[in-house]
């Protein structure tokens, strides 16, 4: 998994870059398709200093997304990273559930 971090509005700090790399390998553990990762981290000064943090994980035919908001980016990564488990584990069960429904067509027509 190929993973980048880009910073908008803002000079990123060398160990807020490696938390959030670190988070989103931590993310593979959960499923293991995952093909990229792009974290996009910004600072909005027009909401009372907002830090937004966006995950987008690229899995085979889908991009899921997760974005949180709050006073610290730290915080920003770890919700974000919540709210991927979360559509994860939905998008893990989805392709299991499929490849039963195609297992049991085959065996009707055999």
């Amino acid at each position: 998994m190929t993973t980048t971090v880009t910073s908008r509005h803002f000079k990123a700090h060398a160990s807020l870059n490696e938390y959030a790399v670190n988070t989103v390998e931590h993310l593979g553990k959960y499923y293991d398709g995952i093909i990229k990762a792009e974290v996009i981290l910004k600072y909005e000064k027009a909401r009372k200093s907002t830090k937004i943090a966006e995950i987008n994980l690229s899995v085979y035919n889908a991009v899921l997304t997760g974005e949180a908001g709050t006073s610290d980016f730290f915080k920003s990564i770890d919700s974000a990273a919540m709210k991927l488990r979360g559509r994860l584990r939905r998008y893990k069960d989805k392709l299991h559930m499929r490849d039963r429904a195609k297992v049991r067509q085959i065996r009707d027509k055999v």
